[in-house]
């Protein structure tokens, strides 16, 4: 009889490639251009800087949207 609680047989999931690694970061920097582009803009009165950090923003944003279309 085999025990159906027994997990050595579990299949083990292969490692993640390279390309799924890069999702968290896209959403880290995502979050702090636009952190960065809402205090640079508005509180300080940097609106050059700001702007890169928008452009930054986009650039993530866009990405990830791609990257979620395309493995659907």
């Amino acid at each position: 009889m085999t025990d159906p609680t027994r997990v050595a047989d579990a299949p083990v999931a292969p490692p993640q490639p390279a390309a799924d690694r890069l999702r968290p970061l896209l959403w880290l920097v995502l979050f702090a251009s636009v952190a960065a582009n809402v205090v640079l803009t508005t509180a300080l009165d940097h609106p050059w800087i700001g702007s890169a950090c928008g452009l930054v923003a986009v650039f993530c944003a866009g990405t990830l949207i791609v990257r979620h279309r395309r493995g659907r």
